[in-house]
């Protein structure tokens, strides 16, 4: 049986995934993984001058803080050295940029529905 938490989890980068799409943006990566941890989507923008790597945090409620609470400074650092990885190994050809933004997707999930709040250039 599914773990609830890894299930949700996906619906929120499902969703983050469609809001970018939806926005001309093209998914290069999902759930890039190596030694240091994992970037949840990498996504460059529709002019293609900018890669974007987004964090998304799904979360049922508030007795946690705020998805954005959740991208702690630490969080940010990892993000930052994962995305220099990516980068340097994983890159596609072509996948070129003049700018890197970070990107925090906030997913609200209650009573089944999910509720999608993107901060662009959050840190």
């Amino acid at each position: 049986m599914p773990d609830r938490r890894a299930v949700l989890g996906v619906r929120g980068e499902d969703a983050a995934a469609r809001f970018y799409q939806s926005a001309g943006y093209t998914v290069l990566a999902r759930n890039w993984r190596c030694a240091e941890g994992e970037i949840d989507l990498v996504v460059r923008h529709p002019t293609g001058e900018v890669l974007v790597f987004c964090e998304v945090k799904t979360r049922t409620g508030a007795a946690f803080g705020s998805p954005f609470e959740a991208v702690t400074p630490l969080k940010q650092r990892r993000l930052r050295r994962l995305a220099r990885r990516w980068l340097a190994t994983a890159r596609p050809p072509g996948a070129r940029a003049d700018r890197l933004r970070f990107d925090v997707a906030a997913v609200s999930a209650r009573n089944g529905s999910l509720e999608l709040d993107v901060l662009e250039d959050a840190f």
